[in-house]
């Protein structure tokens, strides 16, 4: 063997995972004794991501759910994060429609979700155009803009009064919500202003938001798990975003979405939920700012 190409194969990994490295947690060169801690780390971080999947759930911590997508983004990428969040998200949505069945006002899904599946479509197009970093800065941002709308909304809903909905109103919302959650599963401050300006009662509220979120996470699944090679239409994209491998992780984590929801049932017993929500609401906008700017925690374990 020549120098040479001993040379070459020393360097091959770190090539190879450069090459690859599609998530803010992945290895900034190949080391064997910080790669097996970095590793942990990532599937540490998806799996506090997918406890507030089930602490969401509960109806615990507002607008918890929001974090999740950032969170498993940092240690998967966000195109994977997407696939594995969706599997879990609809399975869980089964769930929270038990106790609030028939508790909400069907309407809005007609005014909504038209609008919804021209978004979904939309996002799905535009997730299967972005590279890895552009994917995760469009996280980030939707992260960051979730925080500063928690922030407003009071104002924002003071200032817009009570209305009637309609189709008018309810499509653009629906178009905006089928895009944002398609890339972060991030569609609740959309569905929250044309929802709350409505005055309902806050059971009807809720079913009626839970309604409306089964219904987008539903309709985006086809669209995530069918691609051209599949079926050839110019609404797939190229490549699924469910492939086998998120399916496999999505089911690694299915265990922790009810320890999750175990979990949001205790500290809504314990915990002001005012409290709870800032801590959140502070860790969303750090993880987003994080994915804007591409900072690499990775890099301070070597």
């Amino acid at each position: 063997m020549t120098l040479r190409n001993y040379r070459s194969r020393v360097a091959w990994p770190t090539q190879f995972h450069t090459r690859h490295a599609h998530s803010t947690l992945d290895l900034v060169a190949f080391n064997p004794y910080t790669s097996r801690v970095q590793e942990l780390i990532s599937w540490a971080v998806a799996a506090l991501a997918i406890l507030f999947v089930g602490i969401s759930k509960a109806g615990f911590g507002g607008g918890l759910g929001i974090l999740t997508t950032p969170l498993c983004s940092l240690a998967f990428g966000g195109r994977d994060a997407i696939g594995i969040l969706l599997p879990l998200l609809s399975a869980g949505d089964l769930f929270s429609l038990y106790p609030y069945w028939r508790k909400w006002e069907r309407r809005n899904l007609l005014y909504l979700l038209p609008g919804v599946l021209l978004g979904v479509v939309i996002g799905v197009q535009l997730i299967g155009r972005f590279s890895p970093r552009q994917l995760n800065f469009a996280i980030g941002v939707l992260a960051v803009a979730f925080v500063v709308f928690q922030l407003a909304k009071e104002m924002i809903f003071r200032a817009e009064g009570s209305f009637t909905p309609n189709h008018l109103v309810g499509f653009p919302f629906g178009v905006g919500a089928g895009v944002t959650s398609s890339f972060a599963h991030g569609a609740g401050p959309l569905v929250s202003m044309f929802l709350i300006p409505q005055r309902l009662p806050k059971e009807i509220y809720v079913g009626t938001t839970v309604l409306v979120f089964t219904w987008i996470n539903w309709l985006k699944l086809p669209f995530f798990i069918v691609d051209r090679g599949m079926i050839d239409a110019p609404w797939f994209i190229e490549h699924a975003i469910i492939t086998r491998q998120t399916l496999w992780r999505s089911a690694l984590f299915l265990p922790l979405v009810p320890v999750g929801v175990w979990l949001g049932v205790w500290l809504n017993r314990r915990v002001p939920e005012t409290a709870f929500s800032r801590v959140v609401y502070a860790l969303t906008f750090l993880t987003g700012v994080q994915l804007i700017f591409n900072f690499n925690p990775a890099a301070w374990l070597k």
